[in-house]
């Protein structure tokens, strides 16, 4: 089985940081890509950041400038720094992997259960 267990959101003022962390626990053989994605209230679960296991980013139109994803491959964990945050980032944000269990078999995707960011104005 494999887990992925969100640490950080809550309630952060317009203009602040937030800092998001996700560890990837289990059995694990490979992960190719960690990242984040949330949810607002009504919408549809969408991209924020990804990162490879070689580094290579990925994201959103509406982050960029603002939000940097980072990830440790020894620990298997990946975190979201955004700064200058807007209430339009609110919502739930979801730790994503796409990750390899054993050798055996191929990657599928992993999500967490989200951890609620609310920006207030």
């Amino acid at each position: 089985q494999v887990q992925l267990v969100e640490s950080g959101g809550g309630l952060v003022q317009a203009g602040g940081s937030l800092r998001l962390s996700c560890s990837a626990s289990g059995s694990i053989f490979s992960i190719l890509v960690m990242g984040w994605y949330r949810q607002a209230p009504g919408k549809q679960r969408e991209l924020v950041a990804t990162i490879t296991s070689s580094g290579s980013t990925n994201y959103a139109d509406s982050v960029k400038g603002r939000a940097t994803v980072s990830r440790d491959n020894d620990k298997n964990t990946v975190t979201l720094q955004m700064n200058s945050v807007k209430p339009e980032d609110t919502g739930v944000y979801y730790c994503y992997a796409d990750l390899r269990p054993t050798p055996a078999r191929w990657s599928r995707d992993y999500w967490g259960q989200g951890t609620q960011v609310t920006v207030s104005s």
